[in-house]
């Protein structure tokens, strides 16, 4: 699949949970345009191995290990990307989990863990990169939802629906909030994406044939779908673009 052309050479990025999936996808595209991305994963072993595979392709790239929920971690990370660029031009919120659970069974601490990872997480990451953005008087934050937070709720992932959900709501009043100093804020909601985490109802074949009977376009997306619209969303051709939650989704979702 081809990329489209954008320049970000000048552009310092970071992207969470980028060690595999989905959000590798999206750091080594803005790599392959010139940005210097910053790769993080809260398995450090991911997050270095992916930035070193960018290096080796002589692309420009830092490993940003650490907990994007964790305040302390989150400060590390901005304090590097601080002292070696001194600015971020945007943000991808891409990092979090998905246990499958019943509302019955869902212990506090996998649902108060899917808060913290997919929304917190975003909150405290968003926040030190708009105030550096808004020194900048630009930037684009691009935060990774689903259409379970959107409008398809997915069976036994209350939790990741409802922490999917609040990073929608969150979108909204952070692009709101940010559009006077030149900050735009978006959403992707992606349907069924091959990746990781989905690999093990891939693999189920009455999962699949239900899955392609309910995508118009008849197929799964590739991560390399979703990072296409997180480059236009990042790019200047997206400039009058602020708020939106945009489904990749085969069409699965046309709302």
């Amino acid at each position: 699949m081809s990329t489209p052309i954008y320049d970000f050479s000048d552009a310092v990025v970071l992207v969470t949970g980028a060690g595999r999936g989905i959000g590798f996808a999206i750091a080594r595209d803005f790599a392959r345009l010139g940005a210097t991305v910053y790769v993080n994963d809260i398995v450090s072993e991911r997050a270095s191995r992916a930035a070193a595979e960018l290096l080796k392709q002589g692309y420009d790239a830092f490993a940003a290990p650490g907990d994007v929920a964790d305040p302390e971690q989150v400060d590390w990370i901005f304090r590097h990307i601080d002292e070696h660029h001194g600015r971020i031009d945007v943000l991808v919120n891409n990092a979090g989990v998905e246990p499958v659970s019943s509302i019955f069974e869902h212990s506090l601490e996998d649902w108060q863990r899917t808060l913290d990872a997919n929304l917190t997480g975003a909150f405290l990451c968003t926040q030190k990169a708009a105030l550096r953005m808004r020194e900048l008087g630009k930037g684009a934050i691009i935060n990774i939802a689903s259409i379970a937070g959107k409008s398809q709720p997915l069976y036994l992932r209350s939790a990741y629906a409802a922490s999917k959900a609040g990073l929608v709501g969150f979108t909204k009043e952070a692009a709101r909030e940010f559009a006077p100093y030149g900050i735009r804020v978006n959403a992707i909601a992606p349907g069924v994406i091959v990746t990781p985490m989905t690999e093990h109802l891939r693999n189920n074949p009455e999962q699949m044939a239900r899955w392609r009977a309910e995508i118009p376009l008849g197929r799964l997306g590739q991560p390399e779908e979703v990072a296409a619209l997180c480059l236009w969303l990042a790019s200047d051709a997206a400039s009058y673009v602020t708020g939106v939650a945009w489904h990749v989704d085969g069409g699965k979702n046309m709302a």
